[in-house]
């Protein structure tokens, strides 16, 4: 019985290659990689080369690419037997940085299964960076985006230190003085501070949570002093979302902290009327073993207003939270959210949903 199964699984691997062999159309590779292109050589071509290995003429009917980067080209006259063919696949990679895969689907008169060609590759430039990636203009200057979201950061008398790249596209050096207008919490260095024409530099921002203060999403604005001929003061927004840090605790330290729990995570405000402001309350309280302190609380625009009965609350103690929604001008239905910020070390950072329908 043995036997007779490896007769078979045999017996199918054979005819597998076979039919492999048997396709009328062959060629010589199906995938080819263009490795590194620079993209400021234009475009790059390849020619994959087949043969016709039935026994009737074989006509292209179609190469259809996967993207208008792609331009296919091909053999158009019949190819007879046991002759070769080309198509010929050719990618732009203008404007389009990073690596990429993409594929020609090929038609012949022979059969109806098409053959799918692959090219890929990785876009690069001369100076080891696409310029497309930097789209943001300052003067001569190029960057991801005229601001940067330094993300969370902690209440931590430290400095953290995030890092942002542009480049020069100008035709001169562009010298960073040294010298920026903004808060002490927000510190600025630029390295190197003579960035030469078509490299790039790094913009290296240092914040200081505690010295800022406050809790939740804040912006600044930063004024950096250069010498580019075309904008000079280099004005930048930086944003960053602050909460405080807490170590990881200990199993009796958990045991003894305070936790905030509210009765809902969300408030429904059912219909509400343009311009004309709707309070409503939600309940918290402090199920921990310590005293709960609530730092701060924000809404998520301008039209909600919020009070608390008490800031802090001992263990077992419970509490309410007012809030205002004015949906002022808008219309239809809204979704803001109101964040708290206590001193649970478990949770500090809880949210409460408001919905309404405004007519």
């Amino acid at each position: 019985m043995k036997r007779t199964g490896g007769i078979f699984v045999l017996l199918m691997v054979t005819l597998g290659a076979w039919a492999q062999l048997a396709k009328p159309i062959q060629f010589k590779e199906e995938v080819f990689d263009f490795g590194n292109v620079i993209e400021e050589n234009g475009p790059v071509s390849h020619e994959f080369l087949f043969t016709n290995a039935g026994t009737k003429p074989l006509q292209i009917l179609a190469v259809q690419p996967s993207c208008g980067c792609t331009t296919p080209g091909w053999s158009k006259e019949p190819i007879m037997p046991g002759k070769t063919g080309i198509i010929k696949a050719q990618y732009d990679p203008k404007g389009r940085p990073g690596y990429f895969n993409k594929s020609l689907t090929v038609t012949t008169d022979v059969d109806a299964q098409p053959v799918i060609l692959q090219i890929k590759g990785t876009v690069t430039s001369k100076n080891g960076f696409s310029a497309v990636e930097f789209q943001a203009v300052n003067g001569n200057l190029r960057l991801r985006s005229l601001s940067f979201n330094l993300g969370k950061v902690f209440l931590k008398d430290e400095f953290v230190v995030r890092e942002y790249e542009f480049y020069n596209a100008g035709v001169k050096p562009v010298t960073y003085t040294g010298k920026t207008e903004g808060p002490e919490y927000i510190r600025i260095a630029v390295e190197p501070a003579v960035v030469e024409p078509g490299k790039k530099g790094t913009i290296k921002v240092s914040y200081n949570g505690k010295q800022k203060g406050q809790y939740g999403f804040q912006s600044d604005q930063v004024t950096l002093h250069t010498d580019d001929e075309l904008q000079p003061l280099k004005g930048f927004t930086i944003y960053a979302t602050l909460e405080d840090y807490f170590p990881e605790l200990k199993p009796e330290e958990a045991a003894k902290a305070p936790q905030l729990r509210f009765a809902a995570q969300s408030i429904e405000y059912g219909s509400m009327k343009q311009n004309q402001s709707v309070t409503k309350s939600i309940q918290l309280t402090n199920t921990g073993k310590s005293v709960l302190e609530i730092r701060s609380i924000q809404g998520n625009c301008t039209c909600i207003q919020t009070e608390a009965d008490k800031t802090k609350l001992k263990p077992g103690e419970s509490s309410t939270i007012k809030v205002s929604f004015n949906p002022q001008d808008r219309k239809g239905t809204q979704t803001k959210s109101v964040t708290v910020y206590s001193n649970d070390p478990q949770n500090p950072v809880q949210r409460i949903t408001l919905t309404g329908v405004v007519d």
